[in-house]
């Protein structure tokens, strides 16, 4: 016991500093949930569509319910075990990789924006978990915000260039296939991948005032395969 000017205290109060009640962590669901709130708010920021970041935090919310555990905790084991359970349920490749690159995005958010939070509250020091064993092929770390789309005139000087090569081409069919294909692209909002599953069959010059593509083997949805359009 030690005496003090207002009597005797107790030996385990001497030296405490009163800072007011102690900070308590909060429930790691309505964190996680406030981040994916401020990630939202993020790509508002970057201009993002509305149909993107719906879609894309979907598929965020997804794969976290498959982790099933905080995004700061999860591991490489994690995410090693949320591909393969895409894998059972018969997803596609190209569907498992939008997966990954949602929580990589969001991921990425965390570490420039909470991770000091999140150590402070959690005692988690982030480490992602992503690495080349679990990242599939053409994954990158790049989000649309950083690619800006051409510009109008960027557009003219490239078609400029293709029809100058027609003139210039020591064999014109390939040049004139070239600036063709690329012409498609940007007129009908094709797939590259769409574009060349193209055949003559499916170009019909006759039906409305432009003519018609049928893209039969267009871009499916939710691992259902090709979906003509």
């Amino acid at each position: 016991m030690v005496e003090g000017a207002g009597g005797l205290v107790g030996a385990e109060a001497v030296g405490r500093r009163d800072d007011g009640p102690a900070r308590c962590a909060p429930d790691p669901g309505v964190f996680q949930q406030e981040c994916i709130d401020a990630f939202v708010g993020s790509q508002v920021a970057q201009g993002f569509s509305q149909i993107t970041i719906d879609n894309g935090t979907g598929v965020l919310e997804r794969f976290l319910a498959l982790a099933d555990k905080p995004a700061w905790e999860i591991t490489e084991h994690d995410v090693d075990r949320v591909i393969a359970a895409l894998v059972k349920r018969g997803v596609t490749q190209t569907t498992r990789r939008g997966y990954v690159q949602s929580f990589r995005g969001f991921f990425g958010f965390l570490e420039a924006r909470k991770a000091v939070e999140i150590e402070a509250l959690f005692g988690c020091r982030l480490r992602d978990p992503l690495d080349r064993f679990n990242s599939a092929r053409h994954v990158s770390s790049e989000t649309p915000g950083l690619v800006p789309p051409p510009t109008v005139e960027r557009v003219d000087a490239f078609f400029g260039f293709l029809r100058d090569r027609l003139e210039t081409a020591r064999k014109w069919a390939p040049a004139a296939r070239d600036y063709a294909l690329f012409r498609t692209l940007y007129h009908a909002g094709l797939r590259a991948q769409e574009a060349a599953a193209l055949e003559i069959r499916d170009v019909h010059f006759n039906r409305g005032p432009f003519g018609k593509l049928h893209v039969r083997l267009g871009k499916g949805a939710r691992g259902s395969g090709p979906r003509p359009r």
